[in-house]
């Protein structure tokens, strides 16, 4: 139940931090980065996140009982960009709408779509009985193109060491519009976790395109061509040297296994993290691994509405996603510390 709104302007945000509400469990500050970028810090009696109401409301930190759950990156703040690549530190983005993934030779879009780094035209605070929710808003319109209203949210709860992150897309135009949907959590790589889900190990499949931004070894072929033959499988984060460049995995049509995907990663030390979606919203799964000195990442599951192989790839397939006028939808994301 929502006991209250507060409704927030961009000239709230100054370089030193101001708290603007505070209860007994939860403190709301905003600050501005170096780099110009507005923040929010939502502190709970288990940890912190970061979000940038602004920016794609970006989730840019992510810390819970003394775990941060983020990736290791070269970013030290979120940079101002039109492309994620330029500022890709955070713990998550919503990566879409009417784009998204790695664009394949013949797509026109950037990587990821439009909007990771959308500006947002308003973003407010939603003071709830269990938690409070982050809200931001934006139109997007093209004259001669696709005009739609999407709305992420993002809602850290009391006393507890999760969120839940919502994407709601409206198409404001009178015609269909193409949609496409990813999840992109970037979490932390747990040396020697164990990855665990309720759906099949069998149900993933190695990514045997290779996107622009990959650039092949001997050694990570080789050990790909094991990965396909079935001689080498991941189950676990025991060959860091064998994540350089990334491996992917992608799990099609989850429906078939669970209504309720859920998955998880478990360290040796019992640190575990964990996800979990519908899969009438979200029917597909991305499982994103790297590891070299400046970027490691343990992505367990990316969920989304389809492969993030481009528009043109997912058109090809048949899981593009068609939104009529005046129609609505919501994909919702449970995660965070177990």
């Amino acid at each position: 139940m929502t006991s209250g709104i507060i409704e927030l302007q961009r000239n709230y945000y100054t370089d030193s931090s101001k708290t603007i509400f505070q209860n007994d469990e939860m403190t709301v500050n905003l600050f501005r980065y170096p780099s110009g970028v507005e923040a929010i810090e939502l502190k709970n009696s288990r940890g912190r996140m970061v979000v940038l109401p602004y920016m794609g409301q970006m989730v840019w930190d992510l810390e819970f009982d003394g775990v941060d759950l983020k990736m290791k990156n070269m970013f030290s703040q979120p940079k101002k960009a039109d492309s994620v690549v330029d500022t890709y530190g955070c713990f998550a983005f919503h990566s879409g709408l009417i784009s998204n993934g790695c664009p394949g030779d013949e797509d026109t879009h950037d990587l990821h779509g439009e909007m990771p780094c959308a500006e947002m035209d308003r973003s407010w605070l939603e003071i709830m009985d269990d938690g409070i929710k982050v809200c931001s808003e934006v139109e997007y319109v093209k004259g001669f193109g696709h005009h739609y209203l999407a709305r992420p949210s993002i809602k850290i709860f009391n006393e507890q060491s999760f969120v839940e992150m919502n994407m709601t897309v409206k198409n404001l135009s009178g015609a269909d519009m193409p949609l496409q949907y990813m999840c992109h959590t970037n979490y932390a790589y747990l040396e020697n976790a164990v990855m665990k889900q309720n759906i099949p190990d069998g149900a993933f499949e190695l990514r045997e395109s290779i996107p622009d931004h990959v650039k092949p070894t001997e050694k990570w072929l080789e050990y790909n061509k094991k990965l396909l033959s079935g001689e080498e499988t991941i189950t676990a984060l025991t060959q860091p040297d064998m994540f350089d460049p990334e491996i992917v995995f992608f799990a099609d049509e989850l429906n078939q296994y669970q209504d309720e995907a859920e998955f998880e990663i478990v360290s040796s030390n019992g640190i575990a993290f964990f996800t979990r979606f519908s899969t009438k919203e979200l029917n597909y799964g991305t499982r994103w691994i790297l590891h070299n000195q400046d970027q490691q990442v343990g992505a367990f599951v990316l969920p989304a509405t389809c492969r993030p192989e481009g528009f043109l790839a997912a058109e090809r397939c048949g899981t593009l996603l068609k939104l009529g006028a005046g129609e609505e939808k919501s994909f919702t994301v449970v995660t965070g510390k177990k």
